[in-house]
């Protein structure tokens, strides 16, 4: 979505390639306020406990009723642990412990960073947050694959149950591509349950 007025006056603006840059931006026709334009940060956390992975429901868009790994929107005035930590707070309503680097993914297509972390639950306690309608613990096997939300997250999920068996965790930067089509044509419909 193109940026159509000024942040700093309210005037419109036009895209041009300021001077000494190489890409064009949103510059004020009045002040000359240039507004850029940097992608997204979200950050998740993979939580493990006696072996099984947390995953919570979502009750909103985008994909309601699929399951995802603890993820949101990174706030200003936060790191990207404490943001993990606090999404996993509200999301599935448990607190973490040993939470480590785990992953850097790159959605190009959709100006976003994800940066993925892995913790532990630090007691047995977890429910469902104000934007999840359940949480439940899985067994690598039972994970519901063809209801989770976001290829990102199965991507994560597939890497971090791969490395389960010896606990030799890497960490990994990698470029996800999202086939538009694929998902189209494989868009089941939520689970109920």
């Amino acid at each position: 979505m193109l940026i159509k007025f000024c942040n700093q006056c309210g005037h419109e603006v036009k895209y041009q390639v300021p001077h000494g840059d190489d890409k064009p931006r949103a510059i004020c026709q009045r002040c000359f306020h240039i507004q850029y334009e940097n992608p997204k940060i979200v950050n998740a956390c993979i939580v493990e406990h006696g072996g099984k992975i947390l995953l919570g429901k979502r009750t909103i868009e985008p994909r309601k009723g699929f399951w995802n790994v603890p993820a949101g929107f990174m706030e200003n005035g936060e790191a990207t642990r404490s943001g993990a930590v606090r999404e996993v707070k509200e999301e599935v309503l448990a607190e973490l412990k040993n939470v480590t680097l785990f992953g850097v993914y790159n959605i190009i297509q959709r100006n976003q960073v994800h940066v993925y972390f892995r913790g532990e639950l630090a007691h047995d306690e977890y429910g469902a947050g104000a934007e999840t309608s359940d949480a439940r613990l899985f067994a690598p096997e039972d994970i519901p694959w063809d209801r989770l939300a976001f290829p990102v997250g199965i991507t994560a999920l597939k890497r971090y149950i791969k490395e389960m068996p010896t606990g030799d965790f890497t960490i990994k930067e990698e470029d996800i591509i999202i086939d538009y089509d694929l998902l189209k044509q494989f868009d089941p419909q939520p689970s109920n349950d």
